[in-house]
Parts: C-alpha cells; sequence; structure tokens
C-alpha cells in the first residue's frame, strides 16, 4: 500500500502525470489514484480528508483546521462555542470559506464561525495561502488573502446497490448528545442525491481552574476552581443535495438548513462567574453549480446562490445593559467562468464575472438598513513549459453601498458611497528535480488583495464610520517542496513529503476601533492600523509500512511568525506602548504532531497541538501576557463487517494531560474529556 500525505504530488516521469492520495487506503495492493496532468497546482494547499480526517480528535471544522501550519483558531471554549480563523496573522476578514465550491457570507461583520459546521458531513477540508491554484474558478475566490475549501461527501455506492444509509451517534463530556443521519440514493445512472441530518445538544458545563496573578509584583491574587455555566447547545443541521453528470460536464443542487439556541458563557472576569446572554441563530442556503466541457478547448461553469440569515442576540442582565436585538442578512450571488485552452496542455486562459446583493435589517435604534451590490471581473492565465509552471490574475472588484438611517426625530439621512480596486496576483513553480521517485519543487507567489469594511464598520449605531476605506494586503511568499516516494511495495518506508515557506504580508489601512471623544463606551472605526508580518510555515508528513501489516503515517507542522504593529509610531512613550508590539494572540511559535496508525480494522490516532506564548494587546507587557499551551489527544477506533453492514466504535480522550489553558484571555477551555462516536453503515 502507498500513502502519501494530502494534496502530494508524486513523481511520475514515466508516465508524464501526476498522482495524488488524499487519505488512507487500507487495501492489499499498490493503488494510485491518476489524474490527467495538471498546471492548477502551483502553490499546493494542505488537505485533511478520508480516513485521517475520521481519526482526528475533531467535532468541528475549527478542530480540524488547528493541525494547519500558518492558521490560528480564535476559540471562546465550550461545543458551541464562537470559532474563527486567522491564516499567517492578516486578520479572520482577509479569510475567505468555501462550502462545496461557493463562499460562504456574513457582511455583517465578515467572520465565519467555524464551530457551526461539523465534521460529519465533510469528506475534505483544504486550505490555500494566496488563493486555489485553479484558475477555472468564479472571480470572487480570486480576491481573498487565504482561503478554506469545505468539499461535503458525494455520493457513493457499493456495486450493484442503489442505497447507502449511514447512522452516527457521539455522546461524551459537557453532557454531548450528537446523533446524525446521511441517506442516499441512486435515482438513475446518470443522477443521484443524499439527505443528511445532524442535531446537537450539550450542557456545556465543565470545571475549570483559575489562577489571577498581580502583574506588578507577580503575588498570586487567587487560586480557585469553577464550573463553567451557560454554555449550552441545540443545534439542527439538515442538507439536500441532487448530483448529476452531463456529457462533458457535471451539475448539482444543495440545500443547507442550520438553527441553533445556546448560551455565551462570557468572560471571567470581575469575579462574574455566570453569564446570561444568549444567542439564536437560523441560517438557510441553496445554492447550484454546473460546468461542462463544450468542443476540446472551451470549459464553461455557472454558480448560484441565496442565502438567507437570522440572528438574536439577548443580555437580560439589566445590570449592565439590556440588549435584545435582531438581524437578518439576505445574500443573492451569480457567477459564470469560461477557460479556453490557448495551446492544449501548455496555456489556458479564463476569464470569470460575477455579481452578488447584500442586505442587512436590524431593531437597532437608528439603523442604516445598508445594501450592498458588489460585481468581480477576473482574467487569468496558467503555462506549464516544461518544469516551469505559471499563474497570473488580475481582479476587479466593484462595490457600491446604499444606506438609510431614520433618526428618532424622524429626519431620514442617506448614504451613498462606491469603491473599486484593481489586485494583481502571480504564481511560479519550478521543477528542479523531476525522477521517478523524487520530486524537489521551488515556488513563489506575490499577490495584492483586500477586504472592503463590513456592513458593522459602516454603519453600526454609534460605532460605525462611512468613510471607512478598503483594509490592503501585499503578500509574498517563497518556498519549497520535496516528496519521496519508494515505489516499492515491500519498503518499509514509502513516502515522505517536505515543505517550507517564508512569507512576508503587509496590511495597510487596518479597521481598527479608537475612542471617540471623552465618553470611555464610545468607539468609532477608523483606517489607523499598519501590520508586517514575517513568518515561516514548516510541514513533514511520512508514511510506513510495518511487518504484520501495520501501517503508519506522521505529521509535524511549526510556525514562526513575526506579526509587529506599525500602526503609531510615537505610542513608545512607556512600556504600555504599541509600536512593533506583537499583534494580539498571536504566538511567535506554535505546531502540532498527529501519529496515525493501522492494523486491519484497528485505528490508533495520537495528535499534540502547541501554541507559545502571546499577548492579549499589542502592547506586549507582563499585564498583557497570555502563557503558551499545549493538549494531547488520543483516539481509538475499531471496524467491523457483517455482510453488508459495517459498524465502527471510536472512543477519543482529548486533552489527556487536563491542562488548564485559555485560547481567549479569560475564557477557560476545557479540561480532560471523552466522547465516544458509534457509527452504522449499510
Amino acid at each position: 500500500m502507498l500513502l502519501i500525505a494530502p494534496a502530494a504530488t508524486l513523481p511520475a516521469a514515466a508516465t508524464g502525470v501526476e498522482s495524488r492520495l488524499d487519505s488512507m487506503q487500507y487495501l492489499n495492493e499498490v493503488v494510485v489514484e491518476r489524474r490527467s496532468t495538471s498546471r492548477d497546482a502551483v502553490i499546493p494547499a494542505q488537505s485533511l480528508g478520508g480516513k485521517k480526517l475520521e481519526s482526528l480528535s475533531a467535532l468541528s471544522v475549527a478542530d480540524a483546521i488547528r493541525y494547519f501550519s500558518g492558521a490560528q483558531i480564535k476559540d471562546y471554549g465550550g461545543v458551541g462555542g464562537i470559532k474563527s480563523i486567522d491564516i499567517r496573522s492578516m486578520g479572520t476578514n482577509h479569510v475567505g470559506v468555501f462550502y462545496d465550491g461557493l463562499q460562504l457570507g456574513n457582511a455583517q461583520n465578515g467572520q465565519i464561525d467555524l464551530g457551526k459546521f461539523s465534521l460529519d458531513n465533510i469528506e475534505e477540508i483544504s486550505m490555500y495561502n494566496g488563493q486555489k491554484s485553479n484558475i477555472f474558478q468564479p472571480a470572487k475566490d480570486f480576491g481573498a488573502a487565504g482561503t478554506i475549501y469545505l468539499r461535503t461527501r458525494r455520493p457513493r455506492f457499493a456495486e450493484g446497490r442503489r442505497t447507502h444509509v449511514k447512522l452516527t451517534m457521539r455522546t461524551g463530556s459537557f453532557g454531548l448528545a450528537n446523533p446524525s443521519l446521511l441517506v442516499e440514493q441512486k435515482l438513475s445512472e446518470s443522477v443521484t442525491a443524499n439527505v443528511s441530518a445532524e442535531y446537537t445538544y450539550a450542557t456545556g458545563r465543565y470545571r475549570f481552574r483559575y489562577r489571577k496573578v498581580f502583574s506588578a509584583d507577580g503575588t498570586l491574587a487567587w487560586d480557585t476552581t469553577a464550573t463553567r455555566h451557560n454554555g449550552d447547545i441545540h443545534s439542527l443541521r439538515v442538507e439536500a443535495g441532487l448530483f448529476g453528470r452531463l456529457d462533458g460536464g457535471n451539475w448539482n443542487l444543495k440545500a443547507y438548513y442550520y438553527d441553533s439556541d445556546k448560551g455565551i458563557p462570557g468572560a471571567i472576569v470581575n469575579n462574574v462567574w455566570k453569564n446570561s446572554q444568549r444567542q439564536w441563530d437560523r441560517n438557510f442556503f441553496v445554492q447550484g453549480h454546473m460546468q461542462k466541457l463544450v468542443g476540446e478547448r472551451y470549459r464553461f461553469q455557472a454558480n448560484v446562490k441565496y442565502a438567507h440569515d437570522y440572528m438574536r442576540y439577548l443580555n437580560p442582565d439589566t445590570t449592565l445593559m439590556y440588549i435584545d436585538n435582531r438581524f437578518w442578512q439576505k445574500e443573492l450571488y451569480v457567477a459564470t467562468a469560461h477557460n479556453y485552452a490557448i495551446i492544449p496542455d501548455v496555456w489556458d486562459a479564463n476569464l470569470s464575472a460575477d455579481y452578488q446583493w447584500n442586505s442587512l435589517n436590524a431593531t437597532l435604534r437608528d439603523f442604516a438598513h445598508p445594501t450592498r451590490h458588489t460585481a468581480w471581473a477576473a482574467l487569468a492565465t496558467a503555462a506549464q513549459l516544461g518544469r516551469l509552471k505559471l499563474q497570473a490574475s488580475l481582479l476587479g472588484t466593484f462595490v457600491s453601498d446604499r444606506a438609510q438611517a431614520v433618526a428618532a426625530t424622524g429626519e431620514s439621512r442617506r448614504r451613498n458611497a462606491s469603491r473599486h480596486e484593481w489586485t494583481p496576483a502571480a504564481f511560479v513553480s519550478y521543477s528542479a528535480v523531476a525522477s521517478e521517485h523524487n520530486v524537489l519543487n521551488l515556488r513563489a507567489f506575490a499577490k495584492r488583495s483586500f477586504r472592503m469594511p463590513t456592513f458593522n464598520d459602516l454603519y453600526y449605531t454609534d460605532l460605525g464610520n462611512a468613510s471607512l476605506r478598503p483594509e490592503k494586503v501585499n503578500q509574498y511568499d517563497l518556498g519549497l517542496q520535496y516528496i519521496f516516494a519508494s515505489g516499492n511495495n515491500g519498503a518499509l518506508f514509502h513516502g515522505l513529503n517536505l515543505s517550507a515557506d517564508g512569507y512576508y504580508n503587509h496590511v495597510t489601512d487596518k479597521i481598527i476601533a479608537v475612542p471617540k471623544g471623552n465618553g470611555q463606551y464610545r468607539w468609532m472605526m477608523m483606517n489607523l492600523g499598519q501590520v508586517r508580518i514575517w513568518g515561516a510555515d514548516i510541514t513533514a508528513q511520512a508514511n510506513f509500512r510495518l511487518p504484520g501489516e501495520v501501517y503508519v503515517d506522521a505529521q509535524l507542522t511549526y510556525t514562526y511568525q513575526l506579526a509587529r504593529d506599525f500602526s503609531d509610531p510615537t505610542d513608545v512613550a512607556d512600556e504600555a506602548g504599541t509600536y512593533k508590539g506583537q499583534i494580539a494572540y498571536i504566538p511567535r511559535h506554535s505546531g502540532s504532531a498527529v501519529l496515525h496508525g493501522a492494523w486491519r480494522s484497528v485505528d490508533l490516532n495520537y495528535s499534540f497541538i502547541y501554541v507559545g506564548e502571546r499577548y492579549d494587546n499589542s502592547s506586549n507587557i507582563r499585564a498583557n501576557y497570555v502563557q503558551p499551551w499545549y493538549t494531547h489527544d488520543l483516539s481509538a477506533g475499531y471496524s467491523l463487517r457483517l455482510g453488508t453492514v459495517k459498524l465502527k466504535a471510536q472512543v477519543e480522550v482529548n486533552n489527556l494531560l487536563n491542562q488548564q489553558y485559555e485560547v481567549i484571555r479569560n475564557y477557560p477551555m476545557p479540561g480532560r474529556n471523552y466522547k465516544l462516536t458509534l457509527s452504522m453503515e449499510m
């Protein structure tokens, strides 16, 4: 059996094609999935899929992404806690999250809560720096500084069968009850369908240790244990999809619904241990995709999506401020992409055009009720000249905002604003070595991108600033990848994939909140920030076949980041200054390790995550210091087949050493916890 880490491209000099295995495959002989020659993977992705994704101690998409180098997860704790991603310190709003090829949107605050997305129906997670290395895509896909692609399961059937059913039940710590159902049906030889449903309940209660030290002299203020409250969640996810094949193409339709009611446990500050805030979410979208090859050189794809999101936030605590706000978002998106092979297998060109409409309504006083019209146009090209691969793109983004606020006096204020930006990108890869068993690729890219101010940034009552400029990023990357594949089925050492990248990112016109006047609780959004980021990502993956049909694969990642705040050169008058300080919650050193083994029907997995010391503010003083943390997780699974029925049980122990830690200050994370998963497929 040959196993290579996800997204690794193996040398195949004799045939001139690339090979790739996305996950562990337990077969008695060597099986390699063949793909046609591709000019797309100039900058390869980090990917998790198949058996490797199943074996990780992860409940949500955010839990799995922690194992990618260069990614930081902001986690507020618990099963239902908000979890967002930051790639290479550029900020959450610069990350595009795509669900089956179409981007998830949040025009209100620009952040996607990855904790909402369970792994139950996810087949593969991929992360790209810069952009996806495929020019045949919608124009919007060229816009983000970093991207996450979530690919859901496609229907598959055993020979001679037309129906596939999978039942799963998870239970464990925090009162977790998480049943799910997947039904797949073959409607015809060219059309299949599936329905996936999942319910999650958890009390969210867990014990934690809270320790406070005075920053002035380091003396202990208190050291106690308590129980985390108000972290309960009730959520329901339902998805349905249709998948079809065309002559020279394919199409799919998907409908998605998510409904949750959860508590917000809040920060542990001022000796307050309980909070009563709650949040309700209802997210719905329907989307379609179609692509087709016309003739021998022209490919066409079309995408369409409609989304409707509702969110209610309640703070019943009148000692602070009673708040009961409701928000409604709507989104309509259409896109087309046209790819033409100028010289087949050598030079392609692509032209894409997208349009999106967003609106936001709320119950806030004097709310602006904004709408946004956005158009994207992208021209991209890709070429392969022997061992040299090239890609370049130019994206034009055209935005028009309209808002109308009605004050308590009855006065109406209208705000209209238009913006446009041109953002180029260039990628290059060269195979310095390309033999049958060894490949050495050198790569580099430069890209300019930006993110529009969100509706909250621009129009939130008493906070927004309608004059904000887009936040811009310049990215530069230089890296290499070495791949070894033994080609000997009896060899102990089967494969190695080493990857290293050095990068520099420069964020300008960063949108930050600054005090407004003399009021302690009055703030305004401004373009005052500037961040410079120097970093390195290193990944090593290896796989082995030991005697006795034992298969082992291992992965190590390391990230170094020096992300410094250059916003205000005058802010160095005392030790509390922020100029050139490491920005909030970005560790200089972080990494992970995963060791996975399989023997016949048994799977074992060990994972380790380390996040170094950080500060909760760009003022890198002792009072803002946040300690490093690490966790050890273990899981074991056993599969059993009874005729056409496959049974599997998996048990997990997370945070094995019961470390007490915080990802975000004053939001304690769970200690040692357990999970049991039982599944049946037929």
